[in-house]
């Protein structure tokens, strides 16, 4: 069985000294109060490149020029065939954006991310679990990464959630290259036995120097067997959804996207691609576990879609130049 590395990276920007960049990306999708949310609220997509991976090449080159993961075709065409295999326990680490701009959804995620702990402990009494938290801001702010490394209990993992909060940012690229890196460091578990997953929840891109930065952080959580899922918020640009949908596709991830559906935060982009369904985030996140845990996809309960996008039928959509794009 392969080891698997699942590290959730939330990338959280909420803040103070916005410029008029981060501040336009409020716009339009629901409440922006900062506060606490409810649990089961926020919605989301999910998408898979490597099972899509002639439809990923087509939107990577299309990125020419805005590219901030600068990985090789060639890694990218290897990762699309890489297998999987199933895993018997669990290391969990968020990676968390807190700087100003996420100020309408950080509530919302952590009242999430706690349910999600609990929950997904109760589901898997028998997979021995373990949680662990990066968070990070930018260059200038009061601090750049802070983390807390692995804990098996759940009480103590959402104790340390409590301290997330907005502050700092600025402009709108920020330090998730540094955030990647730093969860890299963390005490991973080494039985090959072991899925570790990072989930990347964020609304904004590296800076354009530090894309050799972001490239090397993503390589080496590879390297590690880490398989990064982003969770893209509202706000985000082409940019951070190509870096995001690339760091998913080398680690054997998948890009999960938050949508409109909820009512909660700014607006939220349309991912550049054909066709998807929309659950409740937790059922999402849920899914990506248990699909790292047997190996393989676990199909979406039909009862948990709230809509679909591009006409699927029986999890494809058939598209004019003849692809048939797959829903994960």
């Amino acid at each position: 069985m392969r080891s698997l590395l699942m590290v959730v990276v939330l990338s959280m920007v909420v803040g103070c000294g916005m410029s008029s960049t981060s501040a336009a990306r409020f716009g339009g999708g629901g409440s922006s109060t900062i506060g606490e949310g409810a649990a089961g609220t926020l919605t989301a997509g999910i998408w898979d490149d490597s099972l899509n991976f002639e439809l990923f090449t087509a939107y990577r080159d299309g990125q020419q020029g805005a590219r901030l993961a600068e990985l090789t075709p060639e890694e990218q065409a290897a990762a699309a065939t890489e297998t999987r295999g199933t895993t018997s326990a669990l290391d969990v680490a968020f990676v968390v954006d807190t700087t100003g701009s996420m100020g309408d959804e950080i509530g919302w995620l952590k009242a999430e991310i706690k349910q999600l702990a609990a929950d997904i402990s109760a589901a898997h009494p028998n997979v021995p679990t373990r949680w662990g938290l990066v968070h990070y801001r930018d260059v200038g702010d009061d601090y750049v990464t802070r983390h807390v490394d692995f804990t098996t209990s759940v009480t103590a993992y959402q104790t340390s959630l409590d301290g997330l909060a907005p502050g700092g940012g600025g402009d709108f690229p920020e330090a998730p290259a540094a955030a990647l890196a730093k969860a890299g460091t963390l005490q991973w578990g080494t039985a090959a036995s072991t899925a570790k997953l990072i989930f990347w929840v964020a609304d904004a891109p590296p800076h354009d120097n530090e894309a050799g930065e972001f490239t090397a952080a993503v390589r080496g959580l590879k390297s590690q067997g880490v398989h990064v899922y982003p969770v893209a918020s509202s706000g985000i640009d082409e940019r951070t959804e190509y870096a995001m949908r690339a760091a998913a596709q080398l680690t054997l991830g998948r890009y999960i996207f938050l949508t409109d559906d909820s009512g909660v935060g700014g607006q939220h982009k349309e991912p550049t691609i054909p066709c998807y369904v929309v659950s409740k985030l937790n059922h999402a996140i849920e899914r990506s576990i248990d699909s790292e845990l047997a190996g393989t996809r676990v199909e979406l309960d039909p009862t948990k879609v709230i809509r679909s996008v591009g006409a699927p039928v029986d999890g494809k959509c058939s598209l004019d130049s003849g692809v048939v794009a797959h829903l994960f």
